[in-house]
């Protein structure tokens, strides 16, 4: 029962962590930001089984994270009123052409990376974007202001 107590502890302070660092994917990250996650997930570990190594610690910890992300899920999907609390808000980085860099500091996101992806996306300027919003899983959207064409980032660059 403590494996169960710890890994819903650490659950919680882990989404208030995620959520606080800002939305960013795997693709963004710099080589220490990886690293730092990588650490942690072994600081977590470590911290939820309290040097229990035996097969029933594990499946208890990785069972308590995967109840508590159901959780979630069926909260967010049960009460729509929930989704902009748990998941996050989608942020318009750019309107009619223009920044709005107010909206980049939250997420930590500089203009160069917002024309980096711009240019993955086959956005020559700023200027031809109507929108770009990032979404709460950290891509960016991009609707051009000429053919309203909409295209979204995967992860490794390609639309």
């Amino acid at each position: 029962m403590d494996i169960i107590a710890r890994a819903t502890v650490m659950f919680v302070f882990l989404y208030l962590l995620l959520r606080l660092l800002g939305k960013r994917e795997l693709g963004q990250m710099t080589p220490f930001e990886f690293v730092m996650l990588i650490v942690m997930g072994d600081l977590i570990q470590q911290g939820i089984t309290h040097n229990d190594f035996s097969l029933t610690g594990a499946t208890l910890a990785i069972g308590t994270f995967a109840f508590w992300a159901l959780c979630l899920s069926w909260i967010t999907h049960r009460f729509p009123a929930t989704k902009d609390l748990l998941d996050g808000r989608p942020r318009v980085l750019v309107r009619d052409g223009e920044y709005i860099r107010a909206n980049f500091g939250r997420d930590r996101l500089t203009v160069g990376e917002v024309q980096s992806e711009m240019r993955l996306a086959g956005i020559a300027s700023v200027t031809d974007v109507a929108w770009a919003i990032l979404e709460p899983q950290g891509k960016i959207s991009f609707i051009k202001k000429s053919g309203g064409e909409s295209r979204q980032q995967d992860e490794d660059g390609g639309v």
